[in-house]
């Protein structure tokens, strides 16, 4: 199983402003910034309750037919796509994991940042590529969190996009 996380962040390491506002992120019709290859590269999307009740505010859904679990208890609205497959689940980050290997899905893409960091702490991220935004917002939802250790990464992959953009990949050190 390779745990995934691809984000965006500010350069001074927040995802979202404090009320989760996505605004000062660019938009671009000329480029995902990878986003598309990226996510015909995995078989599920993993993503915090709170990441699912702001993606299905946009205007469309941007994961196809991929399979997205999301992390609650409570029922979920579904999205307005016919093609989406959305299920909740629960659990800790290693039965989420051991569960769906169990279904044959391997390439777990996982988002939101409370779900980022809950993973990363239980050992269940394999690969982080973030996309840096040059801009500093001072404060908001950080994309890492408090740690108990050091996590080691080794950088494999670095290169600056469209609009001064930077994104770099990152395997996690065993």
């Amino acid at each position: 199983m390779t745990g995934i996380v691809y984000i965006a962040s500010s350069l001074d390491g927040y995802i979202a402003r404090q009320d989760g506002s996505l605004d000062w992120l660019p938009t671009s019709s000329e480029s995902d910034f990878g986003f598309g290859e990226f996510l015909a590269s995995v078989d599920a999307l993993v993503m915090g309750r709170n990441t699912y009740d702001m993606v299905i505010s946009f205007d469309s859904w941007a994961y196809g037919d991929i399979p997205v679990f999301v992390l609650s208890h409570r029922p979920i609205t579904m999205p307005g796509d016919s093609n989406a497959r959305v299920a909740a689940i629960s659990g800790s980050p290693a039965e989420i994991v051991a569960e769906l290997a169990e279904r044959g899905l391997q390439n777990l893409y996982i988002d939101g940042g409370e779900t980022i960091q809950t993973f990363l702490r239980a050992g269940q991220i394999q690969k982080i590529i973030v996309t840096r935004i040059p801009v500093l917002l001072g404060s908001g939802i950080p994309l890492f969190g408090k740690l108990e250790n050091d996590v080691l990464l080794k950088c494999v992959r670095s290169e600056l996009l469209p609009g001064g953009l930077e994104q770099a990949e990152y395997e996690v050190a065993a």
